[in-house]
């Protein structure tokens, strides 16, 4: 381990005991084919099964891994960001546990980083999940492509390359969202796609329900865009003149026709709608403020627990947290 490697793979781990043994085999023939030297650091993410040990086994196979154990599960995104300050190499491949990405795709993401690409995406062309995730998957690549003005197609996939230089930015942020695929298009500057294979999923269950999805998209929003704000800006200013519209109609018509109680029931509707709105308004003010209130904190973004590998069985240490 003493060889500094070109080529670092990073693979988020939780819960995927059934799938370690078939991936580490998979990915033991792809690096013992690929021409330069190169790790595997996997990020064990709190699982609650036999990961880690798992994981350690596998070690057997792959003698160029290393497993970094956090404290406990915080998410895709932070365990790909504690294996992002572990990896060594000058190209760095993130890669799911569950095979859903076949591991043998890495060698056609670093050869189009070669060709002087900052950040290559994989692009699931034929899908394997089902309708729900497809619509949800669309939906989310649609609008991060609308926030960051970058076209990409597959925000989502994890299977993914990164240079040196954008990795060294990305663990260098302070910031309090860490949607990686996003984080990177705003530190590169030069982004493209290559098509790749997608496979069901034959061990453990998807991470990401429903719930977490609408967290995802919710933190997505917020933390790359002023655009909720605005647009609730411009909706308060349009109900503010429709309100003022009305109130002289109605004067105007009470001049006229004297008073009248049949249109109470649609001041009530048009109440509703309007205290809805405000509702609305204060929930989007209230995410933005809730933002501010975690980068004042400076919690970490993870913690790790013990190291295994490299230059030997560690524990952690004061700065294995960012």
């Amino acid at each position: 381990m003493s060889e500094r490697p070109y080529l670092s793979v990073v693979i988020p781990v939780y819960n995927e005991e059934p799938n370690v043994p078939r991936l580490t085999e998979r990915l033991a023939k792809v690096l013992a084919s690929y021409p330069r030297p190169a790790e595997v650091v996997f990020v064990d993410d709190g699982s609650r099964d036999g990961s880690v040990a798992a994981l350690l086994r596998a070690r057997l196979i792959l003698p160029q891994a290393i497993v970094v154990k956090l404290n406990r599960n915080y998410g895709q995104h932070p365990a790909v960001l504690a294996g992002f300050v572990h990896a060594r190499g000058d190209v760095v491949v993130t890669l799911d546990a569950d095979l859903q990405n076949p591991p043998e795709e890495i060698p056609r993401l670093v050869a189009k980083v070669e060709e002087g690409f900052d950040v290559v995406g994989g692009f699931r062309e034929a899908r394997q999940d089902t309708w729900f995730r497809r619509t949800a998957s669309r939906w989310v690549n649609r609008m991060t492509a609308r926030i960051l003005g970058i076209r990409l197609r597959d925000y989502g996939c994890m299977l993914r390359a990164y240079t040196r230089p954008v990795i060294e930015r990305m663990t260098g942020t302070m910031e309090r969202s860490t949607f990686i695929p996003a984080l990177a298009c705003l530190y590169a500057s030069r982004i493209t796609e290559v098509e790749v294979a997608h496979a069901a999923r034959e061990g453990g269950a998807s991470k990401y329900g429903l719930w977490k999805l609408v967290r995802l998209n919710l933190d997505l929003i917020t933390a790359f865009s002023l655009f909720p704000i605005r647009v609730v800006s411009f909706f308060g200013i349009g109900v503010a003149l429709l309100g003022a519209g009305f109130g002289v109609f109605l004067f105007v018509r009470r001049l006229i026709v004297g008073p009248e109680s049949e249109g109470v029931f649609t001041l009530f509707a048009i109440l509703f709608v309007f205290v809805g709105a405000i509702l609305l308004a204060l929930g989007l003010i209230g995410e933005y403020i809730g933002r501010i209130y975690h980068e004042v904190r400076r919690r970490p973004h993870f913690l790790v627990e013990r190291v295994y590998g490299g230059s030997g069985t560690q524990p952690a240490s004061a700065g294995d947290g960012i």
